[in-house]
């Protein structure tokens, strides 16, 4: 799933192609929002939100009935993605127009957003209803010291709670996914099934401001990366590693679900750098992820993931608003 950053770099692209241009198409292929015309309004300003994106668009002509200003939310979930083309010019990249859930185009711009796992309309001045749960955005304007302490003490009021599935709660940090928690702890040397109260106070807000300097720097690169590394199978330290050596000490890096079903997720680690509890990994030879190993099939390890003998199997997560 795209992270803060990812979705930061798309509101930063549609935001410099659509923001104070008129919109000449909009075309959204949403059950509940197909009958909506957003043509001849200008697109005020793109912002993203954690992992929400927001274009506010002005209110409508006085000719009809003087429409107020509206907000267009999507959420990317797991596949969704916004690209930018230049208006009455080919596509650059190949996409399956059945995925195309939304296109805004103004006379010089299109952007399209394909395969989005969300997608509303409200008035702006109810933007709330959509994001108003989150927790400080990491990438947020308001981000310094203050939000750093709001973050801190909502952990804290979990303290059983393990550290990497609060890391992941958009009501105490928005903008953190999987990589950036397993990365971050890692760095940490935590393990993301410790309790919150296990970690001082001063530990909670090494890794809360940790979280923030590797979404700063993933704004600035294309490819997601931890490491200071861009080239493919290098950008992480663990996360999607499981069954591959530490890149520090050598371990098999293992993965495990985090969280309670069916809201899980899944934790990447390295048991010898980051010791402390692992409650859900039962222990089970894990092969690498995508791996295709010949041989009889194994028994599944956790999450369904292969012993070796077996093929990587992934299991489809449950559609959630984070």
């Amino acid at each position: 799933m795209p992270e803060g950053d990812v979705v930061w770099r798309s509101a930063q692209r549609l935001h410099a192609a659509l923001a104070g241009r008129e919109l000449v198409t909009s075309d959204l292929r949403w059950p509940s929002l197909a009958a909506v015309d957003l043509r001849g309004r200008e697109v005020r300003e793109v912002v993203s939100r954690g992992k929400h994106l927001l274009v506010r668009v002005a209110g409508g002509p006085t000719d009809r009935g003087g429409e107020p200003a509206v907000t267009l939310h999507s959420h990317l979930r797991m596949e969704g993605s916004w690209h930018v083309h230049a208006t009455d010019g080919p596509w650059r990249t190949a996409r399956s127009q059945h995925g195309v859930r939304a296109v805004l185009a103004n006379a010089a711009w299109t952007a399209v957003g394909h395969r989005l796992g969300m997608l509303d309309l409200v008035r702006t001045t109810d933007e709330h209803r959509l994001v108003g749960h989150l927790g400080p955005d990491v990438l947020g304007p308001e981000w310094g010291p203050e939000a750093v302490e709001r973050v801190v003490t909502a952990l804290l009021e979990a303290p059983d709670r393990p550290v990497g599935e609060a890391l992941l709660d958009q009501r105490v940090l928005a903008g953190v996914g999987t990589f950036f928690m397993a990365e971050v702890l890692f760095l940490r040397g935590t393990s993301p099934w410790a309790p919150v109260g296990s970690l001082s106070t001063a530990a909670l807000r090494a890794v809360v401001e940790l979280v923030h300097r590797l979404l700063v720097a993933g704004t600035r690169d294309v490819a997601q990366s931890s490491t200071g590394e861009t080239s493919h199978g290098a950008r992480a330290w663990v996360h999607a590693r499981s069954g591959q050596p530490c890149r520090r000490c050598g371990t098999t890096v293992r993965v495990a679900p985090i969280g309670v079903a069916p809201h899980d997720r899944v934790a990447f680690s390295c048991p010898h750098c980051q010791p402390g509890p692992r409650p859900t990994d039962d222990g089970a030879p894990q092969a690498p992820l995508g791996a295709r190993v010949t041989g009889p099939p194994g028994p599944p390890g956790p999450l369904g993931r292969p012993s070796p003998g077996q093929p990587s199997v992934r299991r489809p997560r449950p559609a959630r608003r984070g």
